[in-house]
């Protein structure tokens, strides 16, 4: 099977097997938002976690080209007690902050963020378009001009450094992408409130590692959100989803988007 023959598709089946059909060095960036091991949920059942995420860093390794990316959703611990290093090598750990959840803590605080491991695998530098992620300075901004302005930094070392007037990096830590709830527009499935990824979460994502024409693949697909984004943003895809009712979904989104932008290209047609 080559990456042509499954381009743009969403497959029914289970990840770990599918996965062994991707071919080496095919894949530009992997969205991977699979099982926490957290919950009594059947598809959130594993043994480890950890263990479960090191077999999938194993396997990105190998489909992923020299210098592709890897985002790793899991809570605090999803890769701790692990050796990932002879695979990828872990560049951050991104906090996905979420003040707004309702389950609060009696016995310990409560957890109030999702973690990404963003993996870059070795032998190329990875692709990373700050400009394209980029966010408002906000109040950050007169804190740092007046920083600017101070002797030793305008005289010293760094007093070339100036903000970016197109905005700053968003760092490691994004607290301004909110998690969906069932009240939310872009919800595809009433059950998959809190765990349905947000399509701008993925979108920062998608525009930060990949390039237009890229391959991006999603072993746990869900709904098709990382499917949709890559599609919307010019990427190629991948999808994987072992539940047959979210393949469904995925498709009728996918249809839906492509509908939506035959019908914008035409518009922009008549205006030619």
């Amino acid at each position: 099977m080559t990456v042509d023959d499954i381009k743009n598709t969403i497959m029914c089946g289970d990840a770990l097997e599918l996965l062994r059909k991707i071919p080496d060095g095919a894949i530009d960036l992997v969205v991977c938002d699979g099982p926490y091991g957290v919950t009594e949920k059947s598809w959130d059942r594993v043994e480890s976690i950890q263990e479960y995420n090191l077999q999938l860093i194993h396997i990105f390794s190998r489909v992923l080209k020299a210098g592709g990316a890897a985002y790793l959703f899991g809570k605090h611990n999803c890769i701790d007690f692990i050796d990932y290093r002879p695979f990828l090598d872990l560049v951050n750990r991104i906090v996905w902050y979420q003040p707004a959840r309702l389950g609060q803590g009696r016995k310990r605080y409560t957890n109030n963020h999702d973690i990404m491991a963003y993996f870059v695998n070795r032998g190329a530098e990875a692709t990373f378009n700050l400009d394209a992620i980029r966010v408002p300075q906000l109040v950050e901004l007169e804190h740092r001009m007046r920083c600017e302005r101070v002797p030793s930094v305008r005289n010293g070392k760094y007093g070339k450094t100036r903000f970016n007037e197109k905005g700053k990096n968003p760092g490691d830590v994004w607290g301004d992408i909110k998690q969906l709830t069932y009240k939310s527009k872009e919800l595809a499935s009433p059950e998959l409130h809190t765990i349905q990824k947000p399509e701008k979460l993925i979108e920062r994502i998608v525009k930060a590692s990949s390039n237009p024409g890229d391959m991006v693949l999603d072993p746990f697909a869900g709904t098709g959100t990382t499917a949709v984004v890559a599609r919307r943003l010019g990427r190629d895809f991948i999808g994987f989803e072992i539940n047959p009712n979210y393949v469904e979904i995925a498709e009728s989104r996918l249809s839906r988007l492509e509908e939506e932008m035959e019908a914008a290209a035409a518009q922009v047609s008549l205006f030619k």
